[in-house]
């Protein structure tokens, strides 16, 4: 039965007999074919339809097979799914539409009519009414679960948030072990005085750099116990000053090549540091020596002297490029940025794609004449949108409301973190067309996030890789953009720099590389 009439009815062997078939789809086929001919091929097939068609014999009491006719009246017609008929000019008669089978000869069916296609439409890859569709499909379910889209896109934001506040800050309250033997700890006590004649000078430079290093300072009457108190984790490193500190440092100034040794041992303050933590290691190295060039320049110059003295014979000139005083925040920005954008893109687009699969919905697409392209097109139309505002509202947050350093076009730093989100939403395309289920595609999407981190120079130079990872790591998708965008954000370069467009281009062809595998694999991957 289809449009409402019976078709045709009969055993199964003999109707796969009489229209020579291979099963009872292929004999639906050719019954449909039949009853959707066009009006245009009516008149000349009406004939040899209709000369085929057994009219039962309809006895007094009659039943007629009720399987295997079609009602029909007097000029009325044979009709279509679509509205196409063929004539007939029997009222009472109920036909069907399949001929009686003949012995030597099957029925043959007509040939179907080929609509001519021009050029232009040999060169349409996808069709509108097809795209208005898809587009329409995506956009509804986004209105239909606004606070997860909601979600979507304050969660790059709140992301971006953590790594400004959390990410690249010199340490603060940094605890060591402090014991000054030019006071009689613990009942006298340091107090700073900037003065050429002073007899405690070990006190005013801890106190510059408490002030100014944001070290906290513990005191301790022996070193025995500051000792203890760093292999207890109590503080980071142990400061040890001899009781003739100062005059010792005077006597070093004053005498030059001339000095005894002891005034060399006495002027020399020891430090035991914990370097278990790299990095709390190298910060309080760093405050500990600047702040004692600063104080020593700054007791020279109450002593009338010239503060070159106490200088290095390296003389640092104004940087390039960046600051005096760099911070990590501003090398690992750019690399933060593209890889939210781009990971959040890839959980976007696989997720959706997924859905659809699970859900029956691209199964269906496809049997309705969706063709791949089409899908994937819809996808990137409605993902970039919501990608669009993600990105929107990350550099925002970044480069106004935190102020991270931006000597660049906007335009370009907009359009590497575009690219960037475009290509993981490609490759969000490939995990989902390569995945069955959401725990494999998670799987996937988080295997190659360490790498890209690790590989990209995001968070450490590429130059202190193995050579071989050099190698890798060059042909990522996140290494040439991450070195693009830092050279427009920290330099100020535009294109005309190869190291800019290289990131473009390095996105641009990943980008192409991930649509091509989404649209093979949607294309040849049974299931």
């Amino acid at each position: 039965m289809r449009g409402g009439y019976f078709l045709a009815e009969e055993s199964p062997e003999k109707l796969i007999q009489q229209f020579n078939a291979e099963s009872l789809e292929d004999v639906f086929l050719k019954l449909s074919v039949i009853q959707n001919m066009g009006k245009r091929r009516r008149s000349s097939i009406a004939q040899t339809v209709t000369e085929n068609i057994h009219v039962p014999t309809l006895p007094g009491a009659g039943a007629v097979n009720e399987g295997a006719v079609l009602d029909d009246e007097l000029g009325g017609e044979i009709s279509g799914e679509f509205g196409d008929n063929v004539s007939m000019n029997s009222r009472t008669g109920r036909v069907s539409i399949a001929p009686e089978p003949s012995a030597d000869h099957p029925p043959e069916l007509p040939p179907e009519e080929e609509p001519e296609l021009s050029w232009k439409d040999h060169l349409k890859i996808v069709q509108m009414h097809h795209m208005h569709a898809l587009i329409w499909k995506n956009f509804l379910w986004m209105w239909r679960n606004i606070p997860m889209m909601l979600f979507v896109i304050g969660l790059p934001v709140g992301q971006a948030i953590l790594f400004c506040l959390a990410i690249g800050k010199d340490p603060n309250d940094v605890r060591i072990s402090v014991v000054n033997n030019e006071i009689d700890y613990p009942s006298e006590h340091c107090r700073a005085l900037l003065d050429c004649n002073n007899s405690r000078l070990s006190c005013t430079y801890l106190e510059y750099i408490r002030q100014n290093y944001s070290l906290d300072m513990k005191y301790y009457q022996t070193e025995e116990d500051a000792r203890q108190s760093v292999v207890r984790g109590q503080s980071w490193a142990v400061m040890v000053v001899r009781h003739n500190f100062s005059d010792s440092l005077r006597n070093r100034l004053e005498y030059g090549k001339d000095v005894d040794e002891g005034d060399l041992f006495g002027s020399t303050i020891s430090v035991y540091q914990d370097k278990s933590n790299e990095n709390i290691a190298t910060f309080l190295t760093r405050d500990l020596l600047f702040g004692f060039a600063n104080f020593f320049s700054s007791y020279l110059s109450s002593c009338d002297v010239d503060t070159r003295i106490a200088n290095l014979p390296i003389r640092w000139g104004a940087p390039a490029y960046g600051f005096e005083n760099p911070n990590f925040t501003d090398f690992a920005a750019p690399g933060v940025v593209l890889t939210i954008i781009f990971f959040m893109a890839v959980a976007l687009t696989s997720g959706a794609m997924l859905i659809e699969r699970n859900e029956g919905i691209l199964e269906r697409s496809l049997v309705n004449g969706i063709s791949g392209v089409e899908l994937l097109s819809s996808q990137i139309f409605t993902q970039f949108i919501v990608m669009l505002g993600q990105t929107i509202m990350v550099l925002l947050v970044v480069f106004v409301f935190f102020a991270l350093t931006q000597q660049g076009s906007w335009w370009l730093v907009f359009t590497i973190t575009l690219l960037a989100g475009m290509c993981g939403m490609c490759f969000g395309f490939v995990v989902s067309c390569s995945c069955d289920t959401e725990r494999t595609a998670t799987y996937m999407a988080l295997g190659s996030f360490l790498p890209i981190v690790m590989l990209c120079g995001i968070i450490w130079p590429i130059e202190a890789m193995d050579n071989y990872l050099k190698y890798i790591s060059s042909v990522l998708p996140l290494t040439q953009a991450t070195d693009s965008m830092r050279c427009v954000l920290a330099r100020g370069w535009g294109m005309s720099k190869p190291v800019v467009y290289q990131g473009f281009v390095s996105l641009i062809v990943w980008i192409i590389v991930f649509l091509t595998i989404s649209i093979l694999v949607l294309k040849f991957k049974k299931g």
